[in-house]
């Protein structure tokens, strides 16, 4: 079985055939799943779809795009949420410099402040840094997130940069950019990490893997992305989706 340690099924993507596509994820190989939180309204989304799924778990947080109209008052709100039987970590956080809205010091503000909750409420993070490795290694290291451990989101920097969120204890996304022909340094970077800090993420429903890059993703790709990491690793497919169901297990310290 896999772990799908990443996806949006609260996505308007899914309003025709989202009940269909969830049960028939088990059948298909696929054991749990995380689904993660972008906005307020994606926090509510979220949470009802794990209290109506049994292996179905959540992540409350706002996506750096979304942080322009936050206030105090959402923080005290999503704090609450983090109560939840079924929340598991708080994301997705973070920096995203590659839009220009909102402006850096306000995507600063509000990934240090839910980072600072996540420690709070002993969640661990999923953390979303696009174009902007050197600001989030800066936050992370300057508030210890290696407090409350979590995941790097659809990583894609160089092995360079993965090795000092791995100074943090941080586990890694991979997803569907890994086969990506055009994706060198990432799998330079899956190659170099420890295969226990690996955990597998389709991000639905965007990024498809090959054969499918460009249509809607779901977690029933998530077979092409070990494949691809079994064939980086020099491992076989079954170790690969073993080792990453463990590893996100301990992630969020979910019960086996």
């Amino acid at each position: 079985m896999i772990f799908e340690t990443h996806a949006h099924y609260d996505d308007k993507a899914f309003e025709e055939d989202r009940e269909a596509l969830l049960a028939s994820l088990e059948k298909n190989g696929i054991g749990r799943v995380v689904n993660i939180s972008s906005d307020l309204r994606s926090v509510e989304d979220s949470l009802s779809l794990a209290e109506r799924y049994p292996f179905v778990y959540a992540a409350v947080g706002i996506h750096p795009s979304d942080t322009a109209e936050l206030t105090d008052e959402d923080l005290e709100w999503l704090k609450e949420k983090c109560s939840h039987e079924k929340a598991v970590a708080v994301g997705e956080i973070g920096l995203d410099y590659h839009w220009k809205e909102p402006e850096p010091k306000i995507q600063k503000k509000w990934f240090e402040r839910q980072l600072l909750l996540a420690k709070e409420v002993d969640l661990p993070v999923v953390i979303h840094s696009r174009e902007a490795a050197k600001d989030t290694l800066d936050i992370m290291k300057a508030l210890h997130a290696e407090e409350c451990g979590g995941v790097i989101h659809c990583f894609s920097y160089t092995k360079e940069t993965a090795a000092e969120f791995l100074k943090l204890g941080f586990y890694f996304g991979i997803g569907g950019v890994v086969t990506f022909s055009n994706a060198k340094k990432l799998r330079e970077a899956v190659e170099y990490l420890p295969m226990d800090r690996i955990v597998l993420e389709t991000d639905s429903p965007y990024l498809s893997p090959e054969p499918n890059r460009g249509r809607r993703n779901t977690s029933l790709h998530l077979h092409d992305i070990a494949k691809k990491i079994a064939e980086i690793k020099g491992l076989s497919y079954d170790e690969v989706a073993a080792r990453t169901w463990e590893n996100a297990v301990r992630l969020y310290r979910i019960g086996r």
